[in-house]
């Protein structure tokens, strides 16, 4: 149980990040849209957002699936009974795991590259660094993955959903 509150606080920290970087996202890009109406455009911008947009969902992807906010097309699985519909959001929640895993295993090599080589986006007087970026997508995969191993445990074991919630 401490695992699984160390688990929930670490989600809803890096969702409380994702959200507020949002915000001043909107800041950022409304000050370039003023200064370029007055011709004097923010320099990079463009590479901030892109950068930004990216990390905003992985630091937020492991809140979505613990929350069980995540899509999912379940109108098959009201006709089945409770028990199978317990062992396919098992599989389901495993399926995600697996996806998220073979993601955080991809990421692994760029991330580590991104670090050593110095990569960074953009040209001329500003460069932003990505290998942050690279890394908030193996911290969101592993988080993912965990929340759903996670859910796919509580399934399959049958555990009351309300006594382990965010």
């Amino acid at each position: 149980m401490a695992l699984i509150r160390l688990n929930d606080r670490l989600t809803k920290l890096l969702m409380i990040l994702g959200a507020t970087w949002a915000f001043v996202l909107c800041f950022i890009a409304l000050a370039d849209i003023i200064f370029r109406a007055i011709n004097m455009p923010l320099h990079g911008t463009k590479e901030i957002v892109a950068n930004s947009v990216v990390m905003i969902v992985f630091l937020q992807v492991g809140f979505a699936v613990r929350s069980r906010s995540m899509l999912s097309a379940d109108f098959l699985i009201h006709m089945f009974g409770p028990r199978t519909r317990h062992a396919l959001a098992a599989a389901g929640f495993l399926l995600g795991a697996a996806f998220f895993a073979i993601l955080f295993h991809g990421a692994i090599d760029p991330a580590l590259r991104s670090f050593a080589n110095g990569e960074f986006d953009g040209e001329g007087s500003l460069r932003v660094p990505v290998w942050p970026t690279r890394f908030t997508i193996l911290i969101g995969s592993a988080l993912a993955v965990a929340n759903y191993l996670l859910l796919a445990a509580i399934e399959a074991l049958g555990l009351d959903v309300e006594d382990l919630q965010l």
